[in-house]
C-alpha cells in the first residue's frame, strides 16, 4: 500500500507512535539535526524520522528512518516495521522487521513472527522467530510459543515455554499449564499453577480451582476460590456460590448469585434462577427467568414457562406454545401435557401421536457435585485449543448413570460384569462406558473422549437405566 501525500491534519492519525530510547532527544531541533543527518550522522537520522512522525509528514520520516535503518539503526528498522504494517503493507513490514531482528531486535522478533503467522500462516518461519524471541527474554514469545506447540501437539514443549513464560509472570500461561497437568493425571502440579494463576488474579484460574477442589471433596476450599474468582466477574463461580447458598436453604442470596450468572446469558441459571423463584413464591421473577431461557432454547425452561403461564394467567394458548417447543427439543413431560391440552381443545390425533411417541425422559437426577465437577473440568480440558466442545450434561450423565446404576453394589471389584449380566447388554458397551468414565473421573490413563464417543456411552447410559431398577 502505497504512502499518500503528507497533509498533517489527515495523516497525524494513521502514523504510529515511533520506538525511541529513553536517553534520545532532539532538542537540538530540526536544522541542527538535519545538518548533522546530511553529515552522516546515524543517531540524527533516526531523530528525524521521529520528527517528522510527530508531525505527521509521513515522507519525510520514511526517508530519514530509511537512511537511519541502512546505516544500522535498529529503532528505525523497528518503526518502519510497526508502520508498514500498520498501512497495510505486511511484505515491506517484515522485511524491516526481519532486519531488526537479525540483528538481535527482541520486539521486532516477535513482530515479524506475529505477522508471519497471522497474515501468511507460516508456523515453521513464526516459530522460529518467537523461539529467537523467547530465548532472549520475551515472556509474551514464550508464551506464542507454547501455544504454537500445543496446537502441534508436542504438550511436553508446550510445557516448558508455558513454564518458562508463567515463572516470569505471564498467569495466562500458569492456567495453561494447570490444564496440561490435569489432563496428564498431574493432580499436585495442577493444584500448583492455577493457584498461582487465582492469587495473581486470573479469575479462570481461580474457578477451574474450586472444580478441581470440589471434585477432591473440599468443599470449603472450593467456596473459598469461587468466591475469587467471583470477585473477578466470573459467571460460573456466580453461579457455583448460588448453587451452595441454595444447599443451604438461603433461598434470597441463591437467587441474587444465579441472577448475576443469569444476566450474562448463561441459560441454565437463567432456569435455576426461575426455579429459586418459584420457590419464594414469585410469579413475575420465575416468568421473567424461565421465558429468557425458554427464548434460548432451554425444553426445562419452556415446559415450566407454560406451566406458569396456565397456573398463574390460564393462559393456555401460551402453555401449549411453549409445551410443544419444549416437547419438540425431547421434553418428556412436556409432550405429555402437550396431549392432554390437545386432547382437551379437541385435537385428539395430534394428541395421539405424542402419547404414542413421547421423547424419552432427560437427565434431571440430582448428581454428586464432585461428578459434576470433574464433567464440567473435562468439557472445558477438550475446548482448549480450539477442540470439539463436549456438553458437560452429557458428561454429568455418563458420570451420574453409573453412580446410579452400581448404587446397590456393595463389591465393585467385577462391576462391569455384574452390569452386562444384570442388563442384558453387550460387554464391549458395558466396557467402554467404564473406560470413559474413568477418563473423566481420573485423566491421564488415555485421550479425552470424543463427541462420537460420548453419544455412544449415553445410548449405553440410558439403556442401563431402561434396564435397571433404580
Amino acid at each position: 500500500m502505497e504512502w499518500g501525500p503528507d497533509d498533517p491534519e489527515t495523516t497525524a492519525g494513521l502514523v504510529p507512535t515511533p520506538r525511541m530510547p529513553a536517553h534520545e532527544d532532539d532538542a537540538d531541533g530540526e536544522t541542527g539535526l538535519l545538518l548533522a543527518a546530511h553529515g552522516g550522522d546515524v543517531q540524527a537520522a533516526h531523530l528525524l524520522g521521529r520528527h517528522f512522525a510527530q508531525r505527521g509528514d509521513r515522507s519525510a520520516a520514511r526517508h530519514w528512518w530509511e537512511r537511519a535503518a541502512a546505516a544500522g539503526n535498529l529503532d528505525s528498522a523497528y518503526n518502519l516495521g510497526v508502520w508498514h504494517e500498520k498501512h497495510g503493507s505486511p511484505g515491506d513490514a517484515a522485511r524491516w522487521y526481519e532486519l531488526a531482528a537479525k540483528a538481535g531486535d527482541v520486539e521486532a522478533a516477535v513482530n515479524l513472527a506475529t505477522l508471519l503467522l497471522d497474515q501468511h500462516g507460516d508456523v515453521p518461519a513464526a516459530r522460529r522467530w518467537f523461539e529467537t524471541a523467547a530465548r532472549a527474554g520475551s515472556r509474551g514469545a514464550a508464551r506464542r510459543l507454547a501455544l504454537l506447540c500445543e496446537d502441534c501437539r508436542e504438550a511436553e514443549t508446550a510445557g516448558e515455554w508455558h513454564r518458562r513464560a508463567a515463572m516470569d509472570g505471564d498467569l495466562a500461561s500458569a492456567h495453561d499449564l494447570g490444564f496440561l497437568a490435569y489432563a496428564s493425571g498431574e493432580e499436585d502440579e495442577t493444584l500448583r499453577w492455577w493457584e498461582l494463576a487465582a492469587r495473581g488474579g486470573h479469575a479462570d484460574a481461580a474457578y477451574h480451582l474450586g472444580l478441581f477442589l470440589q471434585a477432591n471433596r473440599d468443599p470449603e476450599g472450593a467456596e473459598a476460590f469461587f468466591r475469587l474468582a467471583a470477585r473477578n466477574e466470573h459467571p460460573g463461580a456466580a453461579s457455583q456460590l448460588g448453587g451452595i447458598a441454595l444447599s443451604l436453604g438461603d433461598l434470597r442470596t441463591a437467587r441474587a448469585w444465579f441472577e448475576r450468572a443469569a444476566c450474562t446469558g448463561r441459560i441454565d441459571d437463567q432456569r435455576t434462577a426461575g426455579f429459586v423463584c418459584v420457590e419464594m413464591s414469585d410469579a413475575q421473577g420465575a416468568s421473567h427467568w424461565f421465558s429468557r431461557a425458554a427464548a434460548g432454547g432451554d425444553p426445562e425452561a419452556a415446559f415450566n414457562f407454560g406451566l406458569l403461564l396456565i397456573a398463574e394467567h390460564s393462559d393456555l394458548q401460551g402453555g401449549q406454545h411453549w409445551f410443544r417447543q419444549a416437547a419438540q427439543a425431547g421434553h418428556h413431560r412436556a409432550a405429555v401435557e402437550l396431549a392432554a391440552l390437545l386432547s382437551a381443545a379437541g385435537f385428539a390425533r395430534e394428541a395421539e401421536r405424542w402419547l404414542r411417541d413421547p421423547p424419552s425422559p432427560l437427565w434431571d437426577r440430582a448428581t454428586e457435585p464432585e461428578l459434576v465437577a470433574r464433567a464440567e473440568l473435562a468439557a472445558a480440558a477438550v475446548a482448549r485449543r480450539g477442540g470439539t466442545p463436549l456438553r458437560v450434561s452429557d458428561l454429568t450423565e455418563v458420570l451420574g448413570t453409573w453412580d446410579l446404576v452400581t448404587r446397590p453394589l456393595r463389591d465393585h471389584t467385577d462391576v462391569t460384569t455384574w452390569l452386562t449380566e444384570r442388563s442384558g447388554l453387550p460387554r464391549g458397551a458395558v466396557e467402554h462406558l467404564a473406560s470413559v468414565r474413568a477418563t473423566l473421573l481420573r485423566p491421564g490413563g488415555a485421550p479425552w473422549p470424543t463427541p462420537v464417543e460420548i453419544e455412544h456411552v449415553l445410548v449405553t447410559a440410558r439403556a442401563l437405566r431402561t434396564a435397571l431398577p433404580t
